[in-house]
């Protein structure tokens, strides 16, 4: 009994949430047609409220602050502080958080006990990250954050379906996710954004056959989740293993690769709202279906495209980094944060008729490049030949001292495969690599977060 309480709890905090997102929905959807004066005075008013909590609540950016007036402070005046990264804002997780009733343990003890996405008493949010860059991370979202992010993930989606009228149907919403806790991913994308629409959600992790099946089940209109998994869903359409006819698609938590974009325009060209994001950030950038890249989400996220020593880059030169500070992030705020993207921004004003800037699509993180001695091979050189194979509808690399492993799922010619990523390797300057490829019935997801990590490092 205890335990069937707890839960209906839960699902009723979770049913309050859900209606204050649909509820401010209406104001972020109002927000993509704002001129760019209006976005650019809107961001500053939101980026002095947060400099100045940040710097009355947390010690950690007091400190950092210490010769900024945060009432008066631009974006320019950012590149004054230092940037945060990932192994600091773990080790220093006390005197950055803002609120006085959570603290690391506090927040490792709701992640050890939740059986859903529990809402502690003060209504935080608890989530974790797989680790997939090395550390561990632990996060915390308050009740208005989570609002936020939301309605950034699912603004564009909305805006299409009001357009095309589509929003009043009946609908049903496939979401490849997590499943469980720990991983923000479910949570974030169950969402109806309208009363009509059902949404059912399939753990990433489980065997392809089986989210195959229920997907096939589901016969849903929008399709959202994990990039290689949508993608994969859409070979096996083109393969005739699966009937559906999504009108959208969702991708995000991964980045969406030009062969598993190519794959879903295939199977049913239909379109495709990409999403840039993280769980200390939320959401960064969404494509609007229409034109080219993503739109940064500029009233709630400032990006920063800075070298390898930390100084800002024209909009036409190169970045090796991209610094963000996630407006509404008061709880925990992540400020001048290390993404460890590179992106690229794209010049002139999209086809949707929206001015928020917009980045190229990302084509992934500067970590899944492999070094071997003095060389630096690039995770495209792989990507050239395992994803225009069509033999191929999944893979891994993982990386050797003199080479790679290489895990396939398909029929190929992996003797073909071998040679051809060994002269792709070639071009880079790395001569004669070992290259093993084995063709796996499946390659395993992690197993609390669902994804799929491509490219493995030594280190990793």
């Amino acid at each position: 009994m205890p335990h069937e309480q707890s839960k209906a709890a839960y699902e009723q905090l979770r049913a309050a949430h859900l209606n204050a997102v649909r509820a401010s929905l209406e104001d972020h959807v109002a927000r993509l047609e704002w001129p760019r004066r209006r976005i650019e005075r809107y961001q500053s008013e939101r980026l002095r409220s947060l400099l100045t909590y940040a710097r009355e609540r947390s010690p950690f950016h007091a400190a950092r602050m210490a010769d900024i007036d945060p009432a008066t402070a631009t974006v320019d005046d950012l590149v004054r502080l230092p940037p945060m990264v990932k192994q600091e804002a773990q080790d220093q997780w006390d005197a950055i958080v803002t609120a006085p009733d959570i603290t690391r343990a506090g927040a490792e003890r709701v992640l050890a006990e939740q059986p859903w996405f529990s809402y502690t008493p003060a209504g935080y949010q608890v989530f974790s990250s797989g680790g997939s860059s090395g550390v561990r991370g632990v996060y915390v979202w308050d009740w208005e954050q989570f609002i936020t992010i939301a309605c950034l993930a699912w603004r564009w989606q909305a805006r299409a379906e009001r357009a095309s009228g589509t929003d009043r149907s009946p609908a049903r919403l496939a979401v490849l996710a997590a499943g469980e806790p720990p991983h923000a991913s479910t949570p974030l994308f169950d969402i109806a954004t309208e009363p009509a629409t059902e949404t059912v959600v399939i753990p990433a992790a489980a065997p392809f056959d089986e989210v195959l099946r229920v997907v096939a089940d589901t016969r849903p209109q929008s399709l959202v989740g994990y990039s290689s998994l949508i993608g994969r869903l859409a070979r096996a359409a083109m393969a005739g293993d699966l009937e559906i006819r999504p009108v959208r698609d969702s991708t995000n938590s991964e980045p969406l690769s030009e062969e598993d974009r190519d794959a879903i325009g295939g199977a049913w060209g239909a379109p495709v709202h990409n999403l840039w994001g993280s769980t200390e950030i939320g959401v960064q950038a969404v494509g609007c279906g229409s034109g080219d890249g993503l739109h940064i989400c500029e009233d709630e996220v400032i990006l920063e495209r800075v070298d390898s020593a930390w100084r800002p880059v024209g909009p036409d030169e190169p970045a090796a980094r991209t610094l963000a500070t996630g407006l509404a992030g008061r709880t925990f705020p992540f400020i001048r944060y290390d993404l460890g993207d590179d992106v690229t921004l794209l010049s002139g004003r999209c086809a949707c008729g929206s001015s928020m800037l917009r980045v190229a699509d990302i084509a992934g993180r500067r970590d899944d490049d492999f070094r071997y001695g003095d060389r630096m091979i690039p995770a495209s050189a792989f990507r050239y030949v395992l994803g225009t194979d069509p033999l191929i509808s999944e893979y891994q690399v993982r990386q050797t001292t003199h080479g790679a492993e290489v895990l396939v799922v398909g029929s190929p010619d992996v003797s073909a495969v071998a040679a051809a990523l060994i002269s792709s390797l070639g071009r880079y300057g790395l001569s004669n690599p070992e290259m093993n490829v084995s063709i796996v019935e499946q390659i395993p997801r992690h197993t609390s977060t669902g994804k799929l990590k491509r490219f493995l490092a030594l280190h990793s």
